[in-house]
């Protein structure tokens, strides 16, 4: 097994270019452990870890939206602890994933570059429709995150890119994101469903995860919901949600799951863990809007 480790980016894309069959190497987290039980055998390693650019964040504008650009070697516990208040949701699922260790050396650009279905991150980017910069040799270029996935861990990346950053827009309102598991920690998820309420545009975003061959948004959901609320003038005088709008919600999450039987639950289960938590992640949310003066323009009651 070869081991390339590229001071910089420039030769870490010429690297990628002349060996395209690569596995990249930021983490480790996922990597190493594939390594460890033999799962996988790559002829060649690209260690990612001595660049500096890749471990940078920043805000940015596109299309006249506030982002956060986020370099795929950030590790989660920087998202949790710097861009906790941006990107609510994104933190939250953060803190879910395995242990404090993990968390210190895992990135957001290594879990989307395995493109497990169960990956943490995946739902909350989803729900916020991040986009995913990509770059090689030839150039570089950005893709919605609901296209970057293709099947079980297969993306859209081509043979000689690397993911760079994720470009993550700014958090307008309440954001959620929940998980089950086999235990209450450092567990691959048995599913995971993200919302994320924008009222500046009255719209809604979802994700979930472990529950289909991708992490996929809820589309039907969503739309649901957003005409909903509109019709209901709820955006403008947020009221309590009537039951037969969180129930249908949550029927409509379900509808785009497609689960299988596996170690961690049965389908069965799977398709009733994201019908609670859509219901669930939805309430909280909206408690949240109600009551905060930021987002609902409404005074908090004393």
């Amino acid at each position: 097994m070869d081991f390339l480790r590229p001071a910089c980016w420039s030769e870490a894309l010429e690297a990628k270019a002349n060996h395209p069959d690569a596995t990249p190497v930021a983490g480790g987290t996922d990597v190493m452990v594939e390594l460890n039980f033999d799962h996988r055998r790559p002829e060649t390693l690209l260690d990612l870890t001595r660049i500096e650019q890749l471990r940078e964040w920043s805000r940015t504008e596109r299309a006249g939206v506030a982002s956060v650009r986020i370099g795929a070697g950030v590790p989660y516990s920087r998202l949790i602890d710097e861009l906790g208040s941006s990107l609510p949701g994104l933190a939250m699922a953060a803190r879910t994933v395995g242990s404090p260790q993990i968390r210190n050396r895992g990135t957001l650009g290594g879990n989307l570059a395995s493109a497990s279905p169960a990956g943490d991150g995946h739902p909350p980017l989803l729900a916020s429709n991040a986009e995913i910069e990509l770059e090689s040799v030839r150039g570089s270029r950005t893709i919605p995150i609901g296209e970057f996935f293709t099947g079980v861990k297969r993306t859209a990346m081509d043979p000689d890119e690397l993911v760079a950053a994720v470009h993550v827009p700014v958090s307008t309102g309440p954001q959620q994101f929940s998980k089950i598991g086999t235990r209450n920690a450092m567990v691959i998820a048995v599913c995971t469903f993200a919302v994320a309420l924008w009222p500046d545009r009255r719209g809604v975003g979802t994700g979930l995860g472990s529950a289909a061959p991708t992490p996929r948004p809820a589309t039907e959901a969503e739309d649901f919901l957003a005409a909903a609320l509109t019709d209901a003038d709820q955006w403008e005088d947020p009221r309590p949600l009537p039951d037969s709008i969180t129930e249908r919600f949550g029927e409509l999450v379900t509808h785009a799951a497609a689960p299988i039987d596996d170690v961690r639950g049965t389908a069965g289960y799977r398709t009733h863990a994201l019908h609670v938590l859509a219901r669930r992640t939805l309430s909280w949310a909206w408690d949240e809007y109600r009551g905060d003066t930021e987002f609902s323009g409404r005074q908090r009651c004393a």
